[in-house]
C-alpha cells in the first residue's frame, strides 16, 4: 500500500527539474524513433487522424513514464 509520504516522494521527483529533464530527453528521442517507426508512412501521405495523433503522444508518453518509474525508483532504493 502507498502511503503519504510515498506519494509526496512521487510528486516532488515528477517536479524535480534534473530527473524531468533526462525524461524529457529520453522521451524525446525514443518516442521520435518509434513514431517514425511505427507512424511515419501515415504522416508522410498526410493522412493523420485524431487517432494517429493521439498514438503519437502515446507514443512519447510512455519513455517519459518509464523514465520518470525508473529515476525515482532508482534514488528510493539508495
Amino acid at each position: 500500500m502507498v502511503g503519504a509520504e510515498e506519494w509526496r516522494c512521487g510528486l516532488h521527483g515528477l517536479v524535480y527539474w534534473p530527473v524531468c529533464r533526462r525524461a524529457i530527453a529520453v522521451a524525446l528521442v525514443v518516442g521520435t524513433i518509434l513514431m517514425l517507426i511505427n507512424q511515419a508512412d501515415v504522416l508522410l501521405t498526410g493522412q493523420a487522424s485524431a487517432l494517429v495523433v493521439a498514438k503519437i503522444g502515446l507514443t512519447y508518453l510512455v519513455p517519459f513514464s518509464v523514465s520518470m518509474y525508473s529515476a525515482l525508483a532508482a534514488n528510493r532504493s539508495k
